[in-house]
């Protein structure tokens, strides 16, 4: 900690810290930008129904009236609530850690942010990572080759990103 003394060295040191503590509004976490799967599905699409389920869809034959694939719903993909499980583990630590990021910072917020920013990077990888259930079916795991489920070709992993945004 810095000790100051006096009112107009106090005041001066107070608008410092403000400027650098107000110089960044957010963090964002999460599958941003256009990351794509090797088969070119967006990568956020995939996230997104990785962590909340959904149907399972195949796309058929051309239509030659309407010159569009049809459309099948072959099966439900069971929510792996990995984004949800990593905001939920460790959500309690994030006011302390900024602060304590705040402090090493000098209160520079865009910094600190960013230093939050990767805590959390870390942490949803990590969920990525661990989470085991519901566990695959066997058809998924016979494709795949292995058990885990979230991990197929790493594009979801790697694709985690974190965005300081300033005012």
């Amino acid at each position: 900690m810095v000790s100051i003394k006096g009112g107009d060295k106090l005041q001066s040191a107070l608008n410092e810290l403000l400027k650098n503590a107000t110089n960044a509004a957010s963090v964002d976490v999460g599958f941003m930008g256009n990351a794509t799967e090797p088969d070119g599905t967006s990568t956020a699409l995939v996230a997104a129904l990785n962590n909340y389920g959904g149907d399972v869809v195949r796309y058929g034959p051309v239509n030659p009236v309407t010159k569009k694939r049809l459309r099948m719903t072959v099966g439900k993909r069971p929510p792996r609530p990995f984004f949800d499980l990593a905001v939920q583990k460790n959500k309690r630590n994030w006011p302390i850690n900024l602060g304590t990021a705040l402090k090493k910072t000098k209160m520079n917020a865009a910094t600190s942010l960013g230093l939050l920013g990767l805590e959390v990077k870390e942490e949803v990888q990590d969920e990525i990572r661990e989470l085991t259930s519901p566990p695959l079916t066997p058809a998924t795991i016979k494709r795949k080759g292995f058990e885990k489920p979230l991990i197929d070709s790493s594009t979801m992993l790697k694709s985690v990103t974190l965005k300081v945004n300033t005012k």
